[in-house]
């Protein structure tokens, strides 16, 4: 029997990244995909591996019906899609994840991607992840969210819509513009208030391994943790152009600081994710932006940096 129990231990562990990663799209959080993942082990371990042809696939399993369990009970209680901090870790966690871990869980999943799955309802969210992510098939979906082979598709298929769709509700460049002026003003200006009149109030920040080391959170969620960090922070910043799109770029003494990515949804920030790595840094392309144009239209300042 004790020979049994290591070697489930031991398969387990050999999946455990792969479970993470799972968990950690279906519900959006770290902290929440490391206890979905302890109680998948709970799970398997009481009921042994005997018959089990995939047990990755079993793994899989199991660990997606704790998620939507997870999922059906955080929508009942009507409870913010994250917790605005990581609590603290649980006695018996196998693995304790330095801040570059959760830095690199967090960036395995985009920014806005993870901002419009928390918009799903569980069971699409379930579908959608095992599928499109995953490459689960639907027979197997259909057992996690006790449907048939035909409504797991149609629900992977709803919230495929759904996602595709996110950035029609989104805002135009130049009202973008205007949301982070109004951002960086009120940091600047230690306006609390109004720092969370332009932050969505489930809205996420998320920030890679050098921003925090540099003194930021991993992740957290909520308007008013989010106003908290960045109110008095924005001597430096300024609006630009990352890769294109409407963001913050902080440059101190000639040299990019960090950037700041930003996701946006019916006229407020949902989205902050602070990008510090060097060759992250390097890949991108930047641009301040100078003031708007007599039409309010943004113009380019220094160009490229």
């Amino acid at each position: 029997m004790t020979d049994e129990r290591e070697l489930l231990a031991r398969s387990f562990e050999a999946h455990r990244d792969h479970l993470r990663g799972i968990a950690y799209r279906m519900l959006g959080s770290a902290a929440a995909a490391d206890d979905a993942v302890q109680e998948a082990w709970l799970r398997v371990s009481r009921a042994g591996a005997e018959g089990v042809d995939n047990p990755g696939g079993w793994m899989t399993t199991i660990v997606s019906r704790v998620c939507l369990d997870a999922l059906r009970a955080r929508r009942a209680r009507g409870e913010e899609a994250l917790a605005s901090h990581e609590p603290e870790r649980r006695a018996g966690r196998r693995h304790e994840r330095s801040p570059e871990e959760e830095a690199e869980l967090a960036d395995s999943v985009g920014l806005a991607l993870l901002v419009v799955l928390e918009t799903l309802k569980p069971a699409e969210r379930i579908a959608f992840v095992l599928h499109d992510m995953f490459d689960v098939p639907f027979d197997e979906i259909a057992r996690v969210v006790d449907r048939t082979p035909a409504a797991a598709r149609q629900l992977a298929s709803r919230a495929r819509r759904r996602v595709r769709g996110a950035d029609a509700s989104d805002l135009d460049r130049s009202r973008r513009r205007e949301v982070v002026e109004a951002f960086i003003a009120a940091a600047r200006a230690g306006d609390f208030e109004a720092l969370v009149a332009v932050l969505d109030p489930d809205v996420l920040f998320r920030g890679d391994a050098r921003a925090v080391r540099m003194g930021g959170p991993a992740e957290v969620r909520g308007a008013g943790v989010v106003a908290e960090f960045f109110d008095g922070r924005a001597d430096a910043a300024v609006p630009g152009l990352i890769d294109g799109e409407v963001g913050i770029l902080v440059p101190v003494k000639g040299r990019m600081l960090l950037v700041l990515r930003l996701a946006f949804g019916e006229g407020r920030i949902t989205g902050l994710e602070a990008v510090a790595d060097r060759d992250a840094l390097a890949s991108l392309e930047l641009e301040e932006l100078g003031p708007l144009d007599d039409a309010g239209r943004d113009r380019p300042d220094a160009g490229p940096r």
